[in-house]
């Protein structure tokens, strides 16, 4: 049953989850409305809904206890599917890492089965955050970081206009771009302290490994140019070369982005992850002299609307919910705290220190 808000009674309960214009979800179906879920609808500018038809006296209870019970087996279900790709592509990452340093090659043939399956079951899920915590555990770093910044680069290639089918060439491109770490040495990859000049010099080499490996098994200069350049900085102070700019392709500036995101919020044997909000911020300093300012502010404007109805712990210690985002201040938003409201853009003094993993 389709209705206008403005005929929202308390008690209704939404047939079919409700998401803004940036896919963004706002209210999960069954939940029950109230009072101030309407204002939370008219903030995110949702004027239609869906809700269980009014039948029968006992639509408040029977109709709600069937879509709670169909939209947690459908919801759980679904992230149990995610779960169980997210941990084989990990697996299979393994593989190709060893077989990679071993031969020299990959076999697209075993890349797709192991990247596409999970990049379609991804496209599934518009809340990107909430898929970063899932796919931020306690895994082998590089295996994880491959896979992460597989479907960051998938999204932001999305989200800067590429088809569908060059936006999964950008993913698996993102999915290879570490390849050349397989002939690195592991202790040195996992060394827990600092490396010297001689070390890094080591690990700069990966990007040269890896556009190799690639060369090898591909005919896809976008791949390739990933592997070499995503370490490439817009200033000319990254490596190998030192490129500047436009020079850098524009597919391994899409990684880089996509890379050095993942690379912040993972847990590393020599630095604990940082908050997924807070490395936006970082990220944003980044844009005007290292990442690609274009890349980067659409990667942050696209990634901000995803925190919405998330738990934020604030610099004073209280916990909120991040209920409205500023149009100016990106990393100020609106707070909710019980039935307070704190504007950060105006109340300078507190700032989001962590983004909650649980609801």
């Amino acid at each position: 049953m389709r209705i206008q808000l403005t005929e929202v009674r308390e008690g209704d309960i939404l047939l079919r989850d409700i998401f803004n214009d940036h896919g963004t979800l706002v209210l999960s179906a069954g939940t029950i409305l109230k009072a101030k879920d309407r204002g939370l609808l008219e903030r995110h500018m949702i004027d239609q809904l869906d809700i269980i038809e009014r039948l029968t006296p006992q639509y408040s209870i029977d109709s709600m206890a069937e879509a709670v019970v169909e939209r947690h087996t459908s919801k759980n279900a679904s992230k149990e599917q995610l779960i169980h790709q997210y941990e084989a592509a990990i697996q299979h990452t393994n593989l190709i890492f060893e077989s990679a340093a071993q031969d020299g090659m990959v076999e697209d043939e075993v890349i797709e089965q192991t990247y596409l399956p999970l990049l379609s079951q991804i496209e599934k899920e518009r809340d990107v955050v909430s898929l970063m915590m899932l796919m931020n555990g306690e895994e082998d770093y590089t295996y994880q970081h491959s896979i992460q910044v597989s479907v960051l680069s998938f999204y932001l290639a999305t989200w800067l206009g590429y088809s569908e089918e060059n936006a999964r060439r950008v993913g698996k491109a993102g999915y290879l771009h570490d390849i050349g770490k397989c002939m690195i040495d592991r202790k040195l990859i996992n060394k827990p302290g600092a490396l010297n000049d001689e070390e890094f010099d080591q690990i700069k080499q990966h990007t040269l490994f890896g556009q190799q490996i690639i060369s090898n098994s591909f005919e896809d200069e976008w791949l390739s140019l990933a592997a070499l350049q995503h370490h490439e900085r817009m200033d000319g102070t990254g490596y190998p070369v030192g490129l500047t700019a436009d020079r850098i392709h524009e597919v391994a500036r899409i990684v880089a982005v996509a890379d050095v995101y993942s690379a912040m919020i993972s847990n590393r044997v020599y630095r604990k992850k940082q908050d997924l909000f807070s490395v936006l911020k970082e990220m944003n300093q980044m844009s005007y002299s290292l990442l690609d300012p274009h890349i980067t502010h659409t990667f942050i404007r696209k990634m901000l609307p995803n925190f919405l109805s998330k738990r934020a712990k604030l610099s004073d210690g209280r916990v909120g919910i991040i209920i409205m985002n500023h149009h100016t201040e990106f990393f100020r938003p609106l707070i909710q705290l019980d039935q307070q409201f704190i504007d950060l853009s105006t109340n300078r003094s507190i700032e989001i220190e962590e983004i909650m993993t649980t609801a």
